[in-house]
């Protein structure tokens, strides 16, 4: 379908900042072939928003609070919805759109990228195209040419249902007085906790053990 001034495409926003749903909006406003057609902040109202709204498209960010974009994607595609899916994202490595196209999502840009990338990419995607931000599509070719795999998650299931309790509280920013607090765990737990992680999944440094934290949340 040709979207027109006269028949613009609905896009429906999900993200869990006001400001980004907010200037997102702005710039849907100045494309006349697309309109924003609703908003939502966490996986039930974006779910609830398809069904009511029927958006053309979406966009998506991967990380929502304490939920994960992929988990939307997910259901959405199990709930039988095909509208084009946009994720927005602040990480620019090649795994995140893998796992994103995956999941059912045609398109993976990055937060950072130029205005005018989203509307070129929602007019891609509702095309019937995928579309994913040029340093990203880069790194995924590279990847593909050298044939890189995913990495093992081996050492992830080597952790303890605890572990792995902690282990993704820290894929979700939590601090560990947070998570203590969260699983009823006194703060001096979860720091022996993290440490037994760092040990299994050989991690160098704490910002280390957050980015696989990170990757793996996202994965899930």
């Amino acid at each position: 379908m040709k979207f027109t001034a006269e028949n613009p495409a609905k896009i429906l926003i999900v993200d869990d900042h006001a400001i980004v749903r907010y200037g997102m909006g702005v710039l849907l406003a100045g494309a006349n072939d697309l309109t924003l057609c609703g908003e939502a902040e966490n996986i039930d109202e974006a779910i609830k928003a398809v069904q009511e709204l029927k958006p053309d498209a979406a966009v998506i960010d991967i990380v929502l609070k304490d939920e994960n974009g992929l988990d939307l994607i997910r259901k959405l595609r199990s709930n039988g919805e095909k509208l084009p899916l946009l994720v927005m994202s602040m990480h620019n490595e090649s795994t995140h759109a893998e796992k994103a196209l995956r999941a059912g999502a045609q398109g993976y840009i990055m937060k950072e990228d130029a205005d005018e990338v989203l509307v070129e990419a929602l007019r891609t995607v509702l095309s019937g195209k995928l579309h994913v931000s040029d340093g990203i599509h880069e790194k995924m070719l590279r990847s593909y040419i050298q044939g890189d795999e995913e990495p093992e998650q081996d050492g992830i299931e080597s952790l303890t249902a605890r572990e792995k309790e902690v282990f993704e509280g820290v894929g979700k920013g939590l601090t560990s007085k947070e998570i203590a607090e969260k699983f009823h765990l006194s703060p001096r737990t979860v720091e022996v906790h993290r440490a037994n992680i760092k040990k299994k999944l050989q991690c160098d440094s704490a910002a280390q053990l957050l980015r696989m934290a990170v990757q793996w949340v996202e994965g899930q």
